[in-house]
C-alpha cells in the first residue's frame, strides 16, 4: 500500500459517495457537482443505485462516473458496494443482486475501483467479512448512516479485516442524499493528479486518508517508532492488534500511552507525536480526533 505522504502530486479533496435524481437524491447530476464544487472538493463521484450518472467536470472539479450496486454478504445479508470510475452500464447485470466477488469483479472489468459500502449500517457482522482482491477497501465513515442512525463508523469491521491480514484502506464519505443537510461532513484526501486515471489508480494503491474533519499533514516510520504531524487534534492513536496500540492525548493532564507529544498548539492540542509501535503487531494504523470529536483514519502500515 503506498503512502501518501510519500507520494507526488497535489492533495484532491474527494467525495466519493452521492446520489442524484437519477436515484434517490434531491439535485440532479450537474446541480450536485455544482454544489460540491462550491464546497471546495477537488473530485465527486456519482454513485446513484443501479444507475450510472454523468455530469460534465469543470475547471476545478472532477466527475467520476459511479454506482451503488447491492450485493450479497455472508449470512445473507444485503451489502452494498461502491463502484468509482466505471465505463459500462450496470443494466449489463440485470439487477442482479450476486456475492460480493462476482460483483466486484464486475466493476474492476468495467475500469472501476470498488469499495464495500457502510458495513455498520448494512449489519453485516464484525470478523465474517472476507474481501477479494477485487475490493480495494471499505468505507471506515459514512455521514449519512451516522446522522439518520447513528450506524456510520465501521472501525470494527475494518479493524477485524486488518487483524486477519487484510490490509485494505478505508475511505470517508457523506453518502448524500439532501445536499446542504447530509453533504460536506466527510471527505477522502487523495494524492494523484486530478485525471480519471491517476484519482483512481490511487485510490486502487491506498494513496489516501479518510476525514471527516481533522488534517494529517505527515505520517513517517523509523524502525519502531511512527510518528505523526496533524493539524491540532485531541488525540493521536496508533491502531493495532487487540489490546495492543500507542496513543497521546492532548492537555498537561493528557494520558500517553506509549507515545510522546512533540508539540503543541497555542490552545495546547497535539499537532506532533512519536508513537512506538507495540511488540507483537503486524500492523499499524493512525487515527486522530479533534476537539469536536471528529477523525481522520490513515490506511494500514504493514509491520
Amino acid at each position: 500500500m503506498q503512502s501518501p505522504w510519500h507520494a507526488d502530486g497535489p492533495w484532491l479533496r474527494c467525495s466519493l459517495h452521492a446520489h442524484t435524481t437519477n436515484s434517490d437524491g434531491e439535485l440532479a447530476p450537474r446541480a450536485l457537482a455544482r454544489h460540491y464544487e462550491r464546497a471546495g472538493f477537488d473530485v465527486l463521484a456519482l454513485t446513484d443505485h443501479w444507475h450510472r450518472s454523468e455530469a460534465p467536470s469543470g475547471d476545478r472539479l472532477l466527475v467520476l462516473a459511479g454506482v451503488e450496486l447491492n450485493c450479497l454478504l455472508p449470512g445473507d445479508r444485503d451489502g452494498h458496494v461502491l463502484g468509482l470510475g466505471i465505463e459500462r452500464d450496470p443494466s449489463e447485470l440485470a439487477g442482479e443482486r450476486l456475492e460480493l466477488a462476482p460483483t466486484t469483479e464486475w466493476i474492476t472489468d468495467a475500469g472501476g475501483v470498488a469499495f464495500l459500502a457502510h458495513p455498520y449500517w448494512t449489519g453485516a457482522t464484525p470478523g465474517t467479512l472476507e474481501l477479494p482482491e477485487t475490493v480495494a477497501g471499505i468505507e471506515v465513515f459514512n455521514a449519512g448512516c451516522e446522522l439518520e442512525v447513528g450506524r456510520g463508523l465501521s472501525a470494527v469491521h475494518w479493524d477485524e479485516l486488518l487483524e486477519d491480514g487484510r490490509l485494505c484502506g478505508a475511505i470517508a464519505t457523506d453518502d448524500s442524499h439532501h445536499p446542504g443537510f447530509d453533504s460536506v461532513h466527510a471527505w477522502t484526501w487523495v494524492r494523484a493528479e486530478r485525471t480519471r486515471e491517476q484519482v483512481l489508480e490511487a485510490l486502487r494503491s491506498g494513496c489516501f486518508y479518510a476525514s471527516s474533519g481533522p488534517a494529517i499533514h505527515d505520517v513517517t516510520r523509523e524502525a519502531d517508532v511512527v510518528e505523526v504531524h496533524s493539524s491540532p487534534v485531541r488525540s493521536i492513536m496508533l491502531v493495532s492488534g487487540r489490546t495492543i496500540g500507542a496513543a497521546v492525548n492532548a492537555g498537561r493532564l493528557g494520558y500517553r500511552h506509549g507515545g510522546d507529544v512533540l508539540a503543541e498548539s497555542d490552545e495546547g492540542l497535539v499537532v506532533r507525536a512519536k508513537l512506538r509501535i507495540p511488540d507483537g503487531a503486524r500492523h499499524v494504523r493512525v487515527e486522530a480526533t479533534d476537539v469536536s470529536g471528529r477523525k481522520a483514519w490513515a490506511n494500514p502500515i504493514p509491520v
